[in-house]
C-alpha cells in the first residue's frame, strides 16, 4: 500500500493581498481640487480648472517689455495674478510695459484701480551680478517668487563659416547664461521660503530640429541647451519643491518674425505650407502652454519640453 505525502503549502504572496469586501465611504465635505466656477465681470458665468488660477502668484516674466514676454505676463494677469515683475534690458522700457499693462487692465474694466502691482525692473541678464540684484529687490519688495518665465533671448543669421565670435559669445551669454543666473535666483528664494515654485524656461523648437533655410547654428545650440538645463535642474530641486519646465514655440507670428521675414519673399508662405496645422501660430496661442506650466495645474509635471508649433518638428 502505498502513501502519497501532501504537497507544502506555497510561500505567501510578496504583494499585499486585496480584500474584495472592503469598502470606503465617499466624503460627503470633500473639496474637490480643480473645480469651482468663476465669475467674470457682468452676468456671464464660466467655468474653470480651480489649478489653472495664478491668483495669489509672484510672477516674474524676463525679456517682457514686448514680444512673447509681454504676452506671458498679460496672460498671467488675465488668469488672476495681481503681484507681476517684468524685467528688460532697460529701465526705461521696462517701466513703460509695466505702466502700460495695468492701465490697459484698468482701463478696460477687467481689474479694479490699484489691484494689480506690476514692477519694472531693467536687468542685463547676462551679468551675473545684475541678476542677483534683481531677485534680491523682487524678495524684498513681494517676500518671494513663485513663478518665473526666463525668455529673454536673442538670434542672429550668419552662416557658419562666418559667424562673428563676439555675436556667438553675446547670445550664449544671454540666451543660455542668463537664463541659468534667472533660474538659480529663483530658485534660491523659492527654496529659502519653502515656495513650491514653478521655472519655465523658453526654449524652442529649434532645440529638436535645424531651421532651414536661415543659418542659425549658435541659436539653435543655445536652445537645446535651455532645454536641456531645463532637464537637469528639474532633476536637482524636485525634492526641493521647485518644478523646472521648458516650453518650445514654433513659429511664431510676432512683430519681430515680421521684420525678420520682411525681406525674403516667400519664407513667411514657406514655413506654413511645412506646418501640418497650415499656418504660423499667433501668440495666443501658447497662453494655454505657460498658465498650465506656471500653475499648480502642472503640479506633477517637471523636467518636460512642452513643444507648440502646430506640428513643425515632428515631420
Amino acid at each position: 500500500m502505498s502513501t502519497t505525502s501532501k504537497a507544502p503549502s506555497p510561500p505567501p504572496p510578496a504583494h499585499a493581498p486585496i480584500d474584495e469586501g472592503a469598502t470606503f465611504a465617499y466624503p460627503k465635505d470633500l473639496d474637490i481640487p480643480g473645480h469651482e466656477t468663476r465669475h467674470d465681470q457682468g452676468s456671464r458665468k464660466t467655468r474653470t480648472l480651480k489649478t489653472f488660477s495664478m491668483e495669489g502668484k509672484v510672477c516674474v516674466v524676463t525679456g517682457a517689455a514686448r514680444g512673447l514676454g509681454n504676452m506671458f505676463a498679460r496672460t498671467f494677469v488675465e488668469s488672476g495674478c495681481s503681484k507681476l515683475v517684468i524685467i528688460d534690458l532697460r529701465q526705461e522700457d521696462a517701466d513703460k510695459a509695466a505702466a502700460e499693462l495695468v492701465a490697459d487692465f484698468e482701463n478696460q474694466g477687467e481689474v479694479e484701480k490699484g489691484e494689480i502691482e506690476c514692477l519694472g525692473l531693467g536687468c542685463d541678464v547676462s551679468s551675473e551680478p545684475a541678476v542677483q540684484a534683481a531677485f534680491a529687490q523682487i524678495s524684498a519688495k513681494f517676500g518671494g517668487v513663485h513663478v518665473l518665465v526666463a525668455n529673454a533671448g536673442i538670434v542672429a543669421n550668419y552662416p557658419a563659416l562666418e559667424y562673428p565670435a563676439e555675436r556667438m559669445k553675446q547670445l550664449f551669454d544671454i540666451n543660455v547664461h542668463g537664463v541659468f543666473y534667472c533660474a538659480r535666483e529663483a530658485a534660491k528664494i523659492m527654496i529659502e521660503k519653502q515656495i513650491q515654485g514653478s521655472i519655465v524656461l523658453i526654449a524652442s523648437m529649434s532645440a529638436n530640429i535645424v531651421n532651414y533655410p536661415q543659418p542659425q547654428m549658435p541659436y539653435n545650440a543655445s536652445k537645446a541647451a535651455v532645454k536641456h538645463m531645463a532637464a537637469s535642474l528639474a532633476v536637482e530641486w524636485a525634492q526641493k519643491g521647485v518644478r523646472v519646465n521648458a516650453l518650445s514655440p514654433g513659429y511664431m507670428l510676432t512683430a519681430l518674425t515680421k521684420a525678420v521675414v520682411a525681406p525674403h519673399v516667400g519664407m513667411l508662405e514657406s514655413w506654413a505650407e511645412k506646418t501640418p496645422m497650415g499656418r504660423v501660430g499667433d501668440p495666443e496661442d501658447l497662453k494655454g502652454a505657460i498658465v498650465y506650466l506656471a500653475s499648480d495645474a502642472s503640479k506633477f509635471t517637471t523636467g518636460s519640453e512642452l513643444v507648440v508649433d502646430g506640428g513643425y518638428s515632428i515631420i
